[in-house]
């Protein structure tokens, strides 16, 4: 294993990823030959197959597998250093690589800005998709923190909260039930409703909602693939949705969207910050989590204050 080299286990990581020399060769910056050396090198020095050529592209073999997760552990392992280096000079410079779940793409910016002005010298990578992809990226190495609102189960992480998480269920304005007061679960129940794919925290948020309407659950609703599609359709008057309130601060505020008065919501749900439990936490990572610990929570969208408020209009005694 001595003459192994980063580059040999950084081209096969890549190859991984793009299952093909010559898409990996390209990110490189190196030719497809020289990449190929790097392969063959690395399968003479291990003395095994890394790869199966198959007709859509590069699959790792067993082995190629093994020497894919020692190539990002190592590849952890100088994320680390680094780090650890940033620290010993004052934390001025560092990495992190931060995943965030689609619903949380419309305060995540405004996170990493005001953290940024505290912490200017570090660079932050931002990664955006849904449930599944970023708890992949999570399982894989592929983000240091990762904000969403479920903890995954099948990954061992650590997990600190930062932040309330409402789930409204939302109309247009001119909807029929707009103006109804504490409507109940079985009334809302027989409403079109326009929802995420399935294994979506938000999905998954609504069938537990449903659970008291079993004939519900057989036929949930339209599916659609992002939150800002459901808005649209929604203010289109294709259906209802159940949403969480920090999507929808602007249409809220600007009379696009209602939120229906439905009993039981809005459900109440909570913001995590989630790092595997298995790394050591880098000064840049130790410094988000501070951070988001003390002022993450200023910085989550207002229409659950406006969803409370509405509530609060209600208790008032009539003059």
């Amino acid at each position: 294993m001595r003459n192994v080299t980063l580059r040999q286990l950084r081209a096969i990581e890549r190859i991984a990823s793009d299952r093909k020399i010559v898409t990996a060769a390209k990110y490189l910056g190196l030719t497809a030959s020289a990449v190929t050396q790097q392969v063959q090198a690395l399968e003479e020095e291990l003395g095994m197959a890394l790869f199966d050529r198959m007709a859509d592209g590069m699959r790792p073999t067993a082995a190629g597998l093994a020497a894919i997760d020692a190539a990002r552990a190592i590849e952890e392992q100088l994320f680390l250093l680094s780090d650890r280096i940033s620290a010993l000079k004052g934390l001025t410079k560092g990495h992190l690589r931060l995943g965030v779940v689609s619903t949380a793409k419309y305060f995540a910016p405004r996170i990493i800005a005001a953290f940024g002005k505290v912490y200017p010298g570090l660079e932050i990578d931002l990664k955006v998709g849904n449930r599944a992809e970023i708890i992949q990226a999570l399982d894989s190495h592929g983000v240091d923190i990762a904000l969403m609102g479920r903890p995954p189960k099948n990954v061992p992480v650590r997990a600190q909260v930062f932040g309330d998480h409402p789930l409204v269920i939302v109309a247009p304005p001119g909807h029929p039930l707009a103006g109804a007061r504490e409507i109940s679960c079985e009334r809302i129940a027989a409403e079109k409703f326009l929802v995420r794919e399935p294994g979506s925290g938000t999905r998954i948020s609504l069938e537990i909602f449903f659970s008291c309407v079993a004939s519900k659950l057989d036929n949930i609703g339209v599916e659609m693939g992002s939150n800002e599609t459901i808005k649209q359709a929604v203010m289109a008057g294709l259906g209802i949705a159940f949403i969480s309130a920090h999507t929808i601060e602007a249409e809220v505020q600007s009379g696009r969207l209602a939120i229906l008065d439905v009993e039981g919501t809005p459900i109440r749900r909570q913001w995590f910050s989630v790092a595997r439990a298995d790394r050591n936490e880098t000064p840049a990572m130790a410094a988000f989590s501070a951070f988001l610990a003390k002022k993450g929570a200023q910085f989550l969208p207002v229409a659950a204050p406006l969803y409370r408020n509405k509530s609060e209009d209600r208790r008032r005694p009539q003059v």
